[in-house]
């Protein structure tokens, strides 16, 4: 492989990419990064509708931010993904890829013509009196997927791989204890990434996901509901949300809007709680030591301190840049503000050496 890789994120209202130096070691150098709004539009929930459209910012990203490999990984992660538990005869990991469509018809919401399988295994188990392995079952349903790589080839790029975006998250943000030592703790965390439209709950031991849960909510329908229920534009409610966030407020001038944000906040809220003690319960002997919490909407004042009150489990910041080293051109400064937006490319990117 290539000494060079381009982490690519086609989100709804923009595109990301960044460019990694020598994937495969411990700590890959961040060589150059950009990033590009979309037409309204053009991407809708994470999939792309107008192609050419995309396809065209991309080649203006690519020369605009000075590009030299055009080898990417793409990123999916909205809710046409299915991640379900599944435990196998043990075999090699390529036989039981090809097993996948005999066994897993029952477990999807569609024909398995339409959809792209993939296993992650877990942990080697007992079955029914032979060896298995326990895993995760990955579904994507096709047109989730195409439309995408079909953008980027009409941009002139090459599709290594498509990974699953919360497990690239998990990759940068809870990275295996020993992989980089300056980002990993040993133990239970629950890393939650708040995007615009998808929530993505993934809960890991040690850095190894071990139940992902994707939720249909994110910073979007907070902003609807106070454009809705203020009567305001977009970009106005936007930042209306941004200021109050879900924190008590003392004016009486902010207490409607404060009441539109918490409303979907709080399903939100409630939502990952039911998830975590879901899996808290099913699995009393993986204790959750820590919430890593990434994503836009996760940056909504009050959202953190919020969800350690209904959890009652820590929760800290993911830092995207703790597991790499900066090119000498780079300007920290630069690279941490933008950070947090580059992170699910970054981690799309280090998924080529896994």
């Amino acid at each position: 492989m290539a000494s060079k890789i381009v982490g690519l994120d086609i989100g709804s209202d923009s595109v990301r990419a960044v460019e990694l130096a020598d994937p495969f070691k411990p700590r890959p150098t961040l060589v150059r990064y950009h990033q590009a709004a979309l037409p309204p539009g053009a991407v809708v929930r994470g999939e792309v509708v107008e192609q050419n459209t995309v396809a065209e910012t991309l080649k203006r990203v690519w020369k605009a931010g000075g590009f030299t490999s055009r080898r990417v990984v793409l990123g999916v992660g909205n809710q046409k993904v299915f991640a379900r538990e599944l435990t196998v005869p043990r075999a090699p990991l390529i036989n039981i890829r090809e097993s996948l469509p005999f066994v897993v018809q029952d477990m999807l919401p569609v024909p398995v013509s339409d959809a792209l399988l993939d296993f992650y295994p877990i942990a080697e188990v007992h079955g029914e009196g032979a060896p298995a392995v326990r895993g995760l079952l990955i579904a994507v349903i096709k047109e989730a997927v195409i439309p995408n790589v079909t953008a980027a080839r009409l941009a002139g790029l090459t599709v290594e791989d498509v990974d699953l975006l919360p497990f690239a998250l998990t990759r940068l943000l809870l990275p295996r204890p020993g992989s980089r030592a300056e980002a990993s703790e040993p133990g239970g965390a629950v890393l939650i990434d708040v995007g615009a439209n998808t929530t993505s709950v993934v809960m890991t031991e040690d850095g190894v996901p071990q139940f992902v849960r994707l939720i249909p909510a994110g910073g979007v329908d907070v902003t609807r509901s106070v454009q809705e229920g203020l009567e305001l534009d977009a970009p106005t409610a936007d930042a209306v949300k941004r200021r109050i966030g879900v924190r008590p407020v003392q004016s009486a001038e902010d207490r409607p809007a404060l009441e539109l944000i918490q409303r979907p906040t709080g399903e939100l809220l409630n939502s990952l709680r039911n998830t975590i003690s879901f899996f808290t319960n099913t699995r009393p002997e993986q204790a959750i030591r820590r919430i890593v919490l990434t994503g836009g909407g996760g940056l909504l004042p009050g959202f953190s301190e919020s969800l350690a009150r209904l959890t009652g489990i820590p929760v800290i910041a993911g830092d995207p840049l703790a597991a790499v080293t900066l090119a000498p051109r780079l300007a920290a400064d630069d690279v941490r503000r933008d950070g947090l937006a580059l992170s699910a490319a970054l981690g799309l990117a280090m998924g080529a050496a896994a």
